[in-house]
């Protein structure tokens, strides 16, 4: 299946010198998504975004994509689903490449909850390492395998609210934990008092830590950081 989604391009017609590919959660679709771009756009005047749609749809959900179906919160089914979608994902990635002539040390991830478990698991086994991969509200599923599948290790910014009702913050530190024993660069900010959503500290911080990757200024980066909080 071929994934497509709604875009935004850089202004005045500017040939596209990065790509962020926002991958939306369970139960949305790309134009929801894509609502981050014009917010990161200032930031990143060189940049194309694209927010493809899940390939299945939701029951009960008009509208409503997934990448694979949720039941419940079970690790072993969750790791299945991202297992099973996640050719999809990178086939997208590898046609968005193709399509503006990039390398794929100019395309990031963006991830929003199942698609930060998509991104996780996709973007460190790529061949090639991507400039970064950013999470909201997401986790890593299999924790327990990364260390032996992981193929690069890009820059990896994880951001949660410590009220999420839906994927618990302990998810959170169960990525950057698993994520920090495979030799990933890795940072995290918690922002108190906020459920399964993105508030303006994560986005103000989404949106550096994706400059500074495409700018080559996180190079630096060896291993995980001690949290950074948003207010």
């Amino acid at each position: 299946m071929r994934l497509d989604g709604p875009r935004l391009q850089p202004a005045h017609g500017r040939r596209p010198e990065s790509l962020v590919i926002l991958a939306h959660g369970y139960g949305s679709n790309g134009d929801d998504l894509i609502g981050l771009a014009p917010y990161w756009a200032p930031r990143l005047p060189g940049a194309t975004f694209v927010a493809p749609h899940a390939p299945e749809p939701v029951p009960g959900f008009p509208g409503g994509r997934q990448w694979f179906p949720i039941t419940r919160l079970d690790p072993e089914q969750l790791a299945g689903g991202v297992r099973a979608a996640s050719a999809t994902l990178d086939r997208f990635i590898d046609d968005e490449l193709a399509r503006h002539g990039l390398p794929s040390a100019a395309c990031a991830l963006v991830g929003f909850s199942q698609g930060t478990m998509m991104a996780l698991h996709v973007g460190l086994r790529r061949p090639e390492p991507l400039a970064a991969i950013l999470g909201y509200s997401g986790a890593l599923t299999a924790p327990e395998r990364l260390a032996a599948e992981v193929r690069t290790r890009p820059p990896v910014l994880l951001a949660h609210g410590d009220a999420d009702d839906m994927v618990p913050v302990e998810a959170l530190h169960a990525a950057f934990g698993a994520l920090g024993a495979a030799g990933v660069p890795a940072r995290f900010q918690i922002t108190p008092g906020l459920g399964h959503s993105i508030a303006e500290p994560g986005l103000e911080l989404g949106g550096a830590f994706l400059r500074d990757a495409f700018a080559g200024r996180l190079s630096g980066w060896s291993g995980p950081e001690p949290a950074r909080r948003g207010g």
